[in-house]
């Protein structure tokens, strides 16, 4: 039946304003306040504006499709180019963040997807299925069967379609039900708490019902939450008591005068890890392993640990100032990168063969280095004493988790130091206080419930918003507490020594030193020294200023339209949901493992929700064998696990096709980083190509490939790296059964027909002279309508008979740039060169682009024509090549590299040293001047004239330089360009 389908273009095959969209998700990503990533921690979500961009040009027809002869709005390409500016300008209100809860912009959005839809349900009222598949009163609902962090079906709902979220890991779904589920079951209900006096709230609300939204429940969670706090106060606040300034420590230190007398509350207790020295003569001295001994280097205020050795011993003391030896003090006892560090009683060095046996062993200890207490105006520094240490060593666990640490090295950097269960990163105090936390949430839920009744809920165990299903959302809103506390409290977290802006539970924000996350990258990293937060302050870490983040994003979830489900699924072998509207981003390849990353949660909310989702939380750790992750260490070698990904994604994708509504195409967020593999044929990508590859395969045609900046750039795993900072959005359509081969010739005939019209489409300005498609962006964006044609059919056939690869038609794509005339590495200079000049430009930026061309960042930075780090890609200038350069024992010489070391010589050596390179270099020769005359025309257009002088010069001694080659072939070439 869908091949009788009468299916518009959508606006997102055909253009988006990709600069506004791109502009919305990199502010988003530095708001935190109300987003709904503080509500629970994942690794890889998508902006909310990427996500609601997507979706809506995904449900929206385009402009330029034709209908009845002519075109839909007038019968020309200017009228229908007028309309779809108007779309971009609702595009653009929609993903501002403002607009996240702004109705008037988003009912517009919803008004012009019901148009669409009720647009294609008229094409096709004679269609069989029309009364199941186009209602014109009822939209399809979205299905994102990898729903990861939500943001897909977050937005999908925010939009007005029933969201339906599924994902084979049950951290993911938790965090869905809490985004799309409860908030609009929920929404415009009064708390049924009572007020407490640390919830944050100081007054009944004083809003009507109709217009509370979700707040009730958000006020609900933030009382419940204080209960929970209160209560554990009461069973282990004295682990956690306060710090008294006494005489003896205002004797040591002035500072302290006017907290004399006082108990102060602690805020972080610095701890560094300790082994046996290695020194023979200290072997019974358990030495510090200190990357550093910075406390606070603001200025004004700085703070140090100052450790002193004395009678075969040390201990440490704070010291307030600068330190006499600044070097010593920042690096502790660390002599270099990695487990390397120097014994502090005898300077001998400590190799990481050592740390890790003697972790291994179990005789890793801590040390308490400094206590951390709130002052008057900022945070105050004690040194250590047996007394505060000595508390810590009370706290004895009555439960472990003793989950075990995947064998993963690239993201579990703790077991080869015998931290090797998951029970192994917390300290026993904060064992003690995160399994309290889990237990009261079963009983803040039992109070709940007594609560809702008194307040008149339903008391029907399966009413959907009855008494037990309002106790069993809170209950889930305070787990995620739990986890967010065990995220601030393991001894993984280290001491951000500052400053940062950091807001407390009052509400007070101040440049602050605080305490770094678990997670401050994808990954469980080891740390050295450690900062244990109290749980029970007012400060960074507590339960009181993680309660805050947690419920404020419960007011911005939508309210209106339909409750929306999410539910546990492998999107391997789910049944799926039929004729749905998908919009899906899936595992990234070998990337990131969710699931083993997950355990860290799944145990804590295992304990405190077990009883609430019995089927959700069944197994002891987040299921893995079928986790769709090219992970070598769990499928035995890299070829397996390629293996076990390709199949598993080209599976899931053909249950996508099957499942989609004939109506809409399907978007798939690709963001694999680009790496290459060298194969016969040369240097190749190992991800986007096979990705392709794998979504062809599963019988989909890709109508759209279009980059979008998503990730942002100073997050912690970008900085100092080259981490992921794009992906590019996949639309894709199925493919008829009965779909035809034909030959390269013919697949070529159809480029030609079809890529100038798709040009044109993204790069026509409008009125006010905007593109929607940048130049750094262009490569990738024509692969779309250009893999359009290449998928529709079963197969492009080479002269030989044998199907046309991937990498094929993606070069006869790029040809149609007029880049193919030079090599991947030299395309992809020019078009960085054009966007950026010799200026540094993002590294996602450059990713984007190098994956359009065949080649990866890295590849280009191998042939020497560019330096990338920090985030950031710069091509070097001609007068950074190497003067000692040989082209015969160079392995990867692009065209642009030989172009300039040309120019180069040309500078340094004359004519005559330019001609001894080209003769080692002739095969380049033609290329290198084409694309000398080239960059020419490209810096007069942009109006660089000591550029286009350069180039300029070594077009005009082209004649000499060959000369002094001995070519003996020397072409006509014109004597001046540059008047």
């Amino acid at each position: 039946m869908t091949s009788q389908v009468r299916s518009p273009r959508k606006l997102i095959e055909v253009a988006l304003p990709l600069d506004a969209i791109n502009e919305a998700c990199s502010r988003e990503k530095s708001i935190r306040h109300g987003h709904p990533s503080t509500l629970h921690l994942w690794w890889a979500r998508r902006p909310l504006a990427a996500a609601r961009a997507v979706i809506f040009a995904q449900m929206v027809n385009d402009p330029g499709f034709q209908q009845g002869g002519g075109f839909r709005y007038g019968r020309n390409k200017r009228e229908a180019a007028a309309e779809r500016e108007r779309l971009f300008k609702i595009i653009e209100d929609l993903v501002r963040w403002e607009s996240t809860t702004n109705e008037e912009v988003l009912e517009q959005a919803r008004a012009e997807i019901w148009r669409s839809w009720r647009e294609v349900c008229e094409l096709n009222k004679g269609h069989p299925q029309a009364s199941e598949l186009f209602n014109p009163d009822r939209l399809p609902g979205l299905h994102d069967p990898f729903a990861g962090g939500g943001a897909i079906p977050l937005e999908a709902q925010r939009l007005g379609l029933v969201a339906h979220a599924t994902d084979l890991n049950p951290v993911a779904v938790l965090i869905n039900k809490a985004m799309v589920e409860l908030p609009r079951r929920f929404a415009g209900r009064t708390p049924v708490g009572p007020i407490v006096q640390k919830s944050g709230a100081t007054e009944e609300l004083r809003l009507s019902k109709s217009s509370l939204g979700a707040t009730g429940l958000a006020e609900d969670v933030r009382r419940y939450g204080a209960w929970l706090r209160n209560e554990a106060e009461k069973r282990i606040g004295h682990l956690y008591p306060k710090v008294e300034i006494t005489r003896a420590m205002v004797e040591a230190r002035p500072d302290l005068k006017r907290y004399e007398g006082q108990k102060v509350v602690v805020v972080a207790w610095i701890w560094v890890r300790t082994v046996r020295s290695p020194n023979p003569a200290f072997a019974d001295v358990e030495v510090p392993l200190a990357s550093s001994f910075v406390l606070s280097p603001m200025s004004g205020k700085e703070a140090y640990v100052e450790p002193i050795v004395e009678n075969g011993r040390y201990r440490f003391a704070v010291k307030i100032g600068k330190s006499a030896d600044p070097e010593v003090t920042k690096n502790g006892t660390k002599l270099s990168r990695g487990a390397n560090f120097r014994c502090l009683m005898s300077d001998t060095p400590i190799s990481p063969a050592y740390i890790k046996s003697e972790g291994k062993a179990r005789r890793m200890g801590e040390r308490l280095m400094a206590v951390v207490v709130e002052g008057d105006n900022g945070r105050l520094y004690l040194e250590p004493t047996e007394a505060i240490e000595s508390v810590a060593r009370e706290a004895t666990p009555t439960w472990l988790p003793e989950t075990p640490l995947p064998n993963d090295p690239r993201n579990f950097w703790t077991l080869n130091y015998g931290l090797d269960r998951f029970c192994d990163l917390f300290t026993p105090r904060q064992l003690v206080a995160l399994t309290t936390f889990a237990d009261l949430v079963n009983e803040a839920r039992a109070k709940v419930m007594r609560d809702a009744l008194a307040a008149g809920m339903a008391d029907d165990p399966a009413a959907p918003d009855g008494a037990s299903a309002y106790a069993d959302a809170v209950a889930t809103y305070l787990a995620f507490l739990v986890g967010k506390l065990a995220d601030k409290g393991s001894s993984l977290c280290t001491w951000n020594a500052g400053p940062t802006s950091s807001r407390t539970a009052s509400g007070r924000s101040a440049a602050v030193a605080t305490v770094r996350s678990t997670f401050g990258r994808q990954a469980l990293q080891m740390s050295w020294d450690f900062a244990e937060v109290n749980f029970f302050s007012d400060s960074t870490g507590s339960i009181d200023t993680v309660l805050q983040t947690l419920s404020v994003p419960l007011n911005l979830f939508p309210i209106t339209g339909s409750i929306g489900d999410a539910r546990q699924e492998d999107a391997v072998s789910a049944a799926g949901i039929p004729n749905s509207i998908i919009s899906t981003d899936p595992p990234y390849y070998d990337n990131i493992g969710y699931a083993d990353l997950s355990d860290f949660f799944y145990i804590w909310l295992r304990r405190s929700l077990r009883s609430v989702f019995p089927e959700l939380f069944r197994t002891l750790a987040v299921p893995k064998a079928e986790e769709l992750v090219a992970n070598p260490y769990r499928h035995g070698s890299k070829d397996n696990a390629e293996e076990f990904f390709l199949e598993g994604m080209t599976k899931a994708m053909r249950r996508l096709a099957d499942h989609t509504h004939p109506a809409f195409p399907i978007t798939i967020y690709y963001a694999f980083k680009q790496s290459e593999n060298e194969d016969e044929a040369g240097t190749s990508s190992t991800g986007w190509e096979t990705f392709l590859d794998a979504v062809i395969r599963s019988s989909l045609t890709i109508c759209g490939t279009w980059p979008m900046r998503t990730e942002r750039g100073a997050r912690a795993i970008g900085i100092g790296s080259n981490a992921l900072a794009s992906s590019i959005v996949l639309v894709c359509r199925r493919r008829p059964p009965d779909a035809p081969s034909i030959s390269r010739r013919e697949f070529q005939r159809e480029l030609n027909a079809a890529l100038p019209e798709a040009l044109d489409e993204m790069t026509r300005g409008t009125d006010n002279e905007r593109s929607p498609v940048a130049p750094v962006d262009l490569s990738q964006a024509i692969i779309g309508p250009g893999m359009a044609i290449f998928s529709k059919y079963t197969a492009v056939l080479e002269a030989d008979g044998t199907p046309m690869s991937v990498r094929t038609a993606l070069q006869l794509i790029n040809r149609f740039l007029a880049e193919d005339d030079f090599d991947a590495d030299t395309q992809f200079c020019l078009r960085w060169f054009e966007q950026h000049g010799w200026k540094a430009g993002k590294f996602g930026e450059a990713d984007t682009l190098a994956r359009a061309k065949g080649t990866s960042v890295d590849g280009v930075r191998t042939a020497g024509v560019l330096e990338s780090g920090g985030g950031d890609v710069r091509l070097l200038t001609w007068g950074e090549y190497d003067r000692a350069w040989d082209p015969a024992s160079d392995t990867r010489n692009p065209v642009w590299e030989t172009l300039h070391h040309l120019i180069r010589a040309l500078k340094q050596d004359g004519e005559s040293g330019a001609g001894r390179l080209l003769a080692n270099v002739r095969v380049h020769a033609e290329p290198a001047r084409q694309l000398a005359y080239r960059l020419y025309t490209l810096c007069e257009r942009k109006s660089w004239p000591e550029d286009a002088r350069v180039y300029n010069e070594i077009i005009t001694s082209w004649s000499g330089i060959e000369a002094s080659a001995g070519t003996g072939s020397v072409e006509p070439v014109q004597g001046k360009l540059f008047d």
